[in-house]
């Protein structure tokens, strides 16, 4: 058995999703219409991350629909804070190529005016340009504001920076644009 999720911020890039998801497979790309992104949900690390929030000047934000194994869901409310800052939305409403559909996601419980680091914003950037979710959405990821990370040796970025490595990103502040 397995479950549609949909990414929308640093899951989006395959390689992030399947070393934490070993099983996820690309589904298709996906709208959710009424929301627009933020990088407003608090990580731990005191960056902000990749959430949706409802908006009515947004008509639709892109994303990708991924197939994971039912064995694998807790793994994934793991690491994406279900309960911890992401309430976990099992049936997310979405459009899909094939018309509309439910899928899990995950929403920030609260949001707060912060910036996210540069390797988590390049992690997001890939993951748009890995699956084509089009150049306006990239141009809007890269005027979004961000910062660099203080500490060098942070685990979850040498993992942010390692996975865009295995997706032939090497300079990963390249990927930020000008």
């Amino acid at each position: 058995m397995t479950f549609m999720y949909f990414a929308y911020g640093s899951n989006m890039l395959t390689t992030r999703l399947r070393a934490r998801c070993g099983s996820a497979k690309f589904h298709s790309k996906a709208l959710v219409c009424g929301y627009k992104l933020e990088f407003t949900k608090k990580s731990r690390d005191g960056s902000g991350k990749a959430t949706l929030t409802k908006s009515e000047s947004v008509a639709c934000t892109p994303g990708v629909i991924f197939r994971i194994s039912e064995s694998q869901s807790a793994e994934l409310d793991r690491f994406e804070g279900a309960g911890n800052g992401y309430d976990r939305v099992a049936d997310f409403q979405i459009e899909a190529p094939d018309g509309p559909r439910t899928a899990t996601t995950y929403l920030a419980t609260a949001r707060e005016d912060l910036l996210p680091y540069d390797w988590y914003l390049a992690l997001v950037i890939a993951g748009a340009m890995e699956h084509g979710l089009g150049d306006s959405h990239i141009m809007h990821l890269r005027a979004q504001s961000c910062r660099s990370d203080p500490c060098d040796c942070r685990d979850g970025r040498k993992k942010a920076i390692k996975a865009l490595h295995e997706a032939e990103h090497f300079d990963y502040r390249s990927l930020l644009g000008d």
